[in-house]
């Protein structure tokens, strides 16, 4: 369940090292991380990938191996073993932080042998057009799981347990097969994804998905789930599962679903179809911020939240800068300039509206080696833990009473709290363009503020009637409290 003004940190990253330490040394910064405002941790999917510790997890090949069992060339993970992952759950929870899982129910991958199957290939940008006629080939779709046998499932997955597959660049749909309804439009039907899609008209597939969440919930008590890839799997499927573990946990556990669109129209869509089963991420406005970081001073500031889920259901948005899936060198790179991540970070977190996720690449910084379009790339992402551990102190101090909102101008734009009984009262301002100010009210006549990112060093006083000329520098956010 999220907590007031609670804050979700994304703890890794796609090049996060591969050296089965993640756990332990997440479990270590459990306590600061708590300590520095966070409540919720964000875990990577922590089962068996196909590409064993090179795995990012949503390779998954078996659901019920969290590093334990000798497959795909190793026991443990990239992240470790499957009691370091429950050590890390316990001290985060020890800490106070709420754990949410990672959960890839949209396909397997890496199976272990061949079946000879019937099978027409699809156009990849029509996914209703077959491509000739039906035929006999052999496909990777049978699971058996050699290394962990019938521990915990004893279901093997054979061809029938999916739609459809992909081979050699070629999508593949099964005999007596059709792709799902009520997914994403994209491409016609964008049912399939990756790997062996799974079919869920067969109940054995749907009753084996019910059977291992509520597995994971009795071996790992976790507090809620991120889903992956939902645009791709029948929506009304998940309303249905998350009511069933809710019901298994007889607690309301949180979830966030990942329908990666610029489209809002289609978010709401999906929120309207789940009835509001879960939150969902707010991809329309991380791409308002990646073009408001590219564009510079070209970039109407005063319309940064339109069209966002945040402006127009912000109970149900999980908002985010950046994540694993947008950083360089990912298919959905989307990057965010550095300069500009202290105005969009100021956005998500002081605000009151949304549940703000921060990706760890931007807390912590991130270098790595990558290959795109047959080059390899250094990277290097900044940290921006310093602007943020401000922004989380003033979340959880300052973001409470009257908000007023001044987005009303191209380059300059702000807002303020009035404050309340308990806290004291805050003004927000950032420029894309030049040094400027913005006449704010906050409700506080005759007040003295200091902008605590030393943008602007002199303090501001409030007239008569709580308005004053809130400054920052040119291209920067400034946080001014009363003192």
């Amino acid at each position: 369940m999220q907590q007031l003004r609670g804050t979700l940190f994304q703890s890794f990253h796609w090049y996060t090292p591969n050296d089965g330490l993640f756990w332990d040394n997440l479990a270590k910064k459990a306590n600061t991380l708590k300590h520095k405002g966070f409540t919720a941790l964000w875990l990577p999917p922590a089962y068996k990938g196909m590409g064993g510790i090179n795995d990012v997890g949503y390779g998954v090949y078996d659901l019920f191996d969290f590093g334990e069992f000798d497959q795909k060339g190793t026991v443990r993970t990239k992240y470790g073993t499957k009691s370091q992952y429950e050590n890390c759950i316990k001290k985060a929870q020890n800490a106070g932080l709420e754990v949410y899982a990672d959960v890839v129910l949209n396909h397997k991958m890496g199976a272990d042998y061949t079946q000879n199957v019937h099978a027409v290939a699809v156009d990849p940008y029509n996914r209703n057009n077959t491509l000739g006629d039906y035929h006999q080939r052999d496909l990777w779709t049978y699971f058996s799981f050699p290394g962990r046998g019938e521990n915990y499932s004893s279901m093997k997955w054979e061809w029938w347990h999916f739609d459809a597959t992909k081979e050699h660049g070629t999508i593949y749909k099964l005999k007596d097969k059709q792709f799902e309804t009520h997914v994403d439009h994209e491409n016609v039907n964008y049912d399939f994804l990756m790997g062996c899609d799974l079919d869920f008209d067969v109940e054995q597939v749907r009753g084996e998905t019910h059977y291992w969440g509520k597995w994971v919930l009795d071996n790992f008590g976790v507090d809620g789930f991120r889903i992956d890839a939902i645009k791709h799997i029948r929506s009304f499927f998940f309303k249905h599962w998350l009511q069933d573990m809710r019901n298994h946990a007889q607690k309301n556990l949180f979830a966030v679903g990942e329908y990666w669109s610029q489209d809002l129209n289609r978010l709401l869509s999906y929120i309207h179809q789940t009835e509001g089963a879960m939150h969902l991420f707010d991809a329309p406005l991380h791409y308002n911020f990646h073009r408001a970081s590219h564009m510079g001073a070209d970039f109407d500031m005063g319309s940064i939240l339109n069209h966002t889920l945040v402006q127009i259901n912000p109970c149900l948005a999980v908002t985010l800068v950046e994540n694993h899936d947008t950083q360089p060198l990912q298919s959905l790179e989307s990057l965010v300039e550095s300069w500009f991540k202290p105005l969009a970070y100021a956005i998500i977190l002081l605000r009151d509206e949304g549940y703000p996720c921060v990706f760890c690449a931007d807390y912590e910084g991130a270098h790595y080696n990558g290959w795109k379009g047959g080059h390899n790339y250094e990277i290097w992402m900044d940290s921006h833990k310093w602007m943020l551990d401000l922004f989380l102190n003033a979340r959880q101090n300052y973001t409470f009473g009257t908000r007023r909102d001044y987005f009303d101008h191209r380059h300059i734009i702000g807002w303020t709290f009035q404050g309340d009984d308990r806290h004291k009262s805050m003004a927000v301002v950032m420029t894309n363009f030049s040094d400027d100010i913005k006449w704010m009210e906050t409700g506080k006549p005759n007040s003295t503020y200091r902008d605590i990112t030393m943008h602007c060093p002199e303090p501001i006083q409030t007239n008569e009637w709580g308005w004053a000329p809130f400054r920052t520098r040119g291209g920067k956010v400034s946080v001014w409290i009363e003192d």
